[in-house]
């Protein structure tokens, strides 16, 4: 009897598990087959948009025809959309990171203050026009400097969380025997604190990397001009009202998927472990 139960239950979860590769499959796998297939076509096969083999391949012409559109502005855009990443997620795990660990062991009459401020930052949307006013203001809109410093700004309040809520786990007796030793706040951070930050530190720069990335909007508004392009913003190129050449469109977007993906595939474990680190303390 308990044994026809357990093999019904095990029977089930397989079920279950199929049932869900399955949609998975539908919803990403399909998606992704459909652009990999467009991207390999004429102009005149992927303009009907159907999910189908192509009947001539074209993956060399296709990628050198993207790469060398307008001036080859794919690869300054690749180079900015590097600059830009690089420097937000660097400049957003340190200032979250600090920030952290003096809202966690620091406590005072204005963290409820501050934690409103934070949290507001995850709220509150953000707002173009006063942005814009306020780079042009400083001299920095239209720089990647600019660009940089509104990235960090919107994604700071995420990043804080984060880390705040890894270093629960972390013993606050190894800060009173890094004092008693003579380590000051900063070196007491960086020597001791810093190195236990790892698996919260890989998922702050994978998903923010990717998110930064993949931002579309505030390289538009923030960073305009054509020698400003990031990687997103090339997808104007082979898109227009009166032309639309899909199969250089699906190439493009092909090659400006391949690094996240990449870093998703290889940093998966990483992720889940920083997003639910802080879950249950100790």
């Amino acid at each position: 009897m308990t044994r026809a139960v357990s093999t019904a239950a095990r029977w089930r979860r397989f079920g279950l598990s199929a049932v869900s590769m399955a949609v998975l499959g539908v919803v990403f796998l399909v998606p992704f087959a459909f652009v990999v297939l467009a991207a390999v076509k004429t102009r005149q096969e992927a303009s009907l948009l159907q999910l189908t083999w192509p009947t001539e391949w074209r993956i060399a012409q296709n990628f050198l025809e993207v790469l060398s559109a307008r001036d080859y502005l794919l690869i300054i855009a690749f180079t900015n959309s590097v600059i830009l990443t690089v420097s937000a997620v660097a400049i957003s795990v340190i200032l979250a990171a600090l920030a952290a660990f003096v809202l966690q062991r620091r406590p005072s009459r204005w963290n409820p203050l501050i934690n409103m401020l934070v949290l507001s930052g995850l709220i509150i949307p953000p707002a173009v026009v006063p942005t814009i006013w306020v780079l042009d203001g400083i001299g920095l809109f239209r720089t990647m400097l600019g660009l940089i410093l509104v990235e960090v700004a919107f994604g700071v309040s995420f990043c804080i969380l984060l880390f705040r809520a890894f270093l629960i786990t972390v013993p606050r007796e190894l800060d009173e025997a890094a004092v008693l030793d003579g380590a000051g706040p900063l070196r007491l951070f960086f020597r001791v604190i810093l190195p236990l930050l790892r698996p919260v530190i890989i998922t702050v720069v994978v998903v923010q990397s990717v998110t930064i990335y993949n931002d579309f909007v505030n390289p538009l508004y923030f960073l305009p001009g054509e020698q400003n392009a990031t990687v997103q913003l090339t997808l104007f190129n082979f898109n227009s009202q009166y032309s639309n050449q899909y199969n250089l469109l699906f190439m493009d977007i092909l090659l400006i998927m391949i690094p996240p993906l990449v870093m998703f595939l290889f940093f998966s474990r990483q992720i889940v472990a920083g997003m639910t680190s802080g879950a249950v303390k100790g």
